[in-house]
C-alpha cells in the first residue's frame, strides 16, 4: 500500500483556494486570469514530481511520466463555478498528483506510473466538457468557434488567444495508451454523511438533458388590458412549471431529479404584461431509457399547454449527456482500497453530478471516488469537506491506483 503524505496533500489544496479566492470558497471561471494562473502553479507542481508537463491548445494541462510502459491516466479539473466551491475539481487533481508522487518513484513499479490531467472547462463556461472532449474526440473546430462564455460573452477564440494558447496542438489520445482512467471527486451531496460513510465508489454517472421552452404571448400595458384577452407569456410559462411539478413525480425513477435553473421574462418591467417568457429546464438520471421517457413526457405537456393556449410553447433540446457506467475492475479496485482505508464505511453509488470520467469511459476503462460534503453542498462557497476525510480518500485513490498497476 502506498503511504500519501497527507500535509502535502492539504497544502496543495489550500494553495489553490489562494487562486481566485471569494469568502471560504473560490471564483475562478475558465480561462480567467485567476484559473491560468492555477494551471500554471499546477503544472509547475507536477514537473517538481518528475512529470512532464504541457498545456496543450484548448487548456487542458498534461503531466505524463517519462518511460513507463503501462500507465494510468487520473485527472480532474481546475475552473469553479462562479462564487463556488474550493474542491469541487481541485480535489483531484490533487490525489492524482499524490498518487503520481508516491508510486512513479517506487522501484516496485519500474515501468508502471500515473499520469495527471487537468481537464479545460468541465463547469461548461464555453461548452460541455470540452477539455475531455477534445482529448476524446478530437473536437471539431467548430466547437471552438460556437464557444462563448455563458456569463460575459468572450468568445473562446479570443480567450485561447490571450491565455496564449491560440494555434498550439491539441493532444488527442491513442488506443491503448492507458490501462484507464481514475477521477476522485467530492459527491456534491449528502449521502454520504447522512449515512455515516467515508467514501463512495461510483457505479455510474448520470446523464443530463437540458431543455429550453419558449412562450410567445402579447405584450401590452399591465393596467389597461383586460384579463379576458391577455396573452401573458410569463404565467402560461409558470402554469408549464405546475405541471412538470404534479407530472413527473408520477413517471421519474427513484433518482430521477429535475431543476427549472431559470425563467426570463420580456420585457422584464412590472408595468408591462411580458410578450416572452423562456424557462431552462434540465432531467438527470443514469438510466437513458428514463431520460428518453421524461423528455417524451415533457414533449406532451408543452403540447397540453399549447391546447389550452392563449400562448404558443416551443420546446428546444440544448444538450444531452449520455449516462455512463463505471467499469466493474476499477470499482472492486476502490472497493478493496476503501476498505483498507475506511473499513466499513463506504458504498457503492451512482453520481448525480456529470463528470469527465463519463467521457473518458467512451474510449478507456474508467472509475470514480468520491468523500463527503459537509451537509451535502456543493456549487456554493460554503462547499467544504473536513480534513480527515479528506485525507482518508486521498490514501484509498492512491492504494487503487497501485494496485491497478500491479
Amino acid at each position: 500500500m502506498p503511504s500519501i503524505n497527507p500535509a502535502r496533500v492539504l497544502a496543495d489544496l489550500n494553495r489553490l483556494r489562494d487562486f481566485g479566492r471569494f469568502k471560504t470558497g473560490v471564483h475562478r471561471p475558465s480561462l480567467s486570469a485567476e484559473h491560468n494562473a492555477a494551471c500554471h502553479w499546477f503544472a509547475g507542481r507536477m514537473a517538481e514530481a518528475g512529470l512532464e508537463t504541457n498545456i496543450d491548445g484548448i487548456g487542458n494541462v498534461y503531466g505524463v511520466a517519462p518511460g513507463a510502459a503501462r500507465r494510468l491516466l487520473t485527472g480532474s479539473h481546475l475552473e469553479s463555478q462562479n462564487q463556488a466551491g474550493w474542491l469541487d475539481g481541485p480535489l483531484g487533481v490533487v490525489y492524482g498528483l499524490e498518487a503520481a508522487r508516491v508510486i512513479n518513484r517506487d522501484p516496485a513499479f519500474a515501468g508502471r506510473a500515473v499520469d495527471v490531467a487537468v481537464w479545460f472547462d468541465e463547469e461548461g463556461h464555453f461548452g460541455n466538457f470540452l477539455g475531455s472532449r477534445s482529448f476524446v474526440d478530437g473536437l471539431a473546430d467548430a466547437d471552438i468557434d460556437a464557444g462563448v462564455d455563458r456569463t460575459d460573452g468572450r468568445p473562446l477564440r479570443d480567450a485561447l488567444g490571450r491565455a496564449g494558447l491560440a494555434g498550439k496542438p491539441r493532444r488527442r489520445v491513442t488506443p491503448a495508451e492507458y490501462i484507464g482512467y481514475l477521477e476522485a471527486h467530492i459527491e456534491q451531496g449528502d449521502w454520504l454523511e447522512a449515512h455515516g460513510l467515508k467514501l463512495g465508489i461510483v457505479t455510474s454517472i448520470v446523464g443530463i438533458w437540458q431543455f429550453r421552452i419558449t412562450f410567445a404571448g402579447t405584450q401590452n400595458h399591465a393596467g389597461t388590458t383586460r384579463m379576458a384577452i391577455r396573452r401573458d407569456a410569463g404565467l402560461s410559462c409558470a402554469e408549464l412549471c405546475c405541471a412538470i411539478a404534479r407530472r413527473f413525480p408520477q413517471v421519474a425513477a427513484e433518482r430521477t431529479v429535475w431543476t427549472t435553473g431559470r425563467i426570463t421574462l420580456d420585457p422584464g418591467a412590472p408595468s408591462i404584461i411580458p410578450g416572452r417568457a423562456e424557462m431552462l429546464l434540465q432531467v438527470r438520471d443514469a438510466d437513458l431509457a428514463v431520460l428518453q421517457r421524461m423528455e417524451g413526457e415533457l414533449a406532451s405537456l408543452v403540447a397540453a399547454s399549447n391546447r389550452a393556449g392563449p400562448c404558443h410553447a416551443t420546446l428546444e433540446s440544448l444538450r444531452k449527456s449520455y449516462p455512463a457506467v463505471m467499469d466493474a475492475t476499477f470499482q472492486a479496485a476502490l472497493e478493496a482500497a476503501s476498505e483498507a482505508a475506511a473499513p466499513g464505511v463506504h458504498t457503492r453509488m451512482p453520481s448525480g453530478a456529470g463528470h469527465d470520467a463519463q467521457i473518458l469511459s467512451k474510449v478507456m476503462p474508467a472509475g470514480m471516488l468520491f468523500v463527503p460534503s459537509i451537509g451535502g453542498i456543493s456549487h456554493h462557497w460554503t462547499e467544504n469537506t473536513a480534513d480527515d476525510d479528506i485525507v482518508t480518500g486521498a490514501q484509498a485513490f492512491a492504494t487503487a491506483c497501485a494496485a491497478l498497476l500491479s
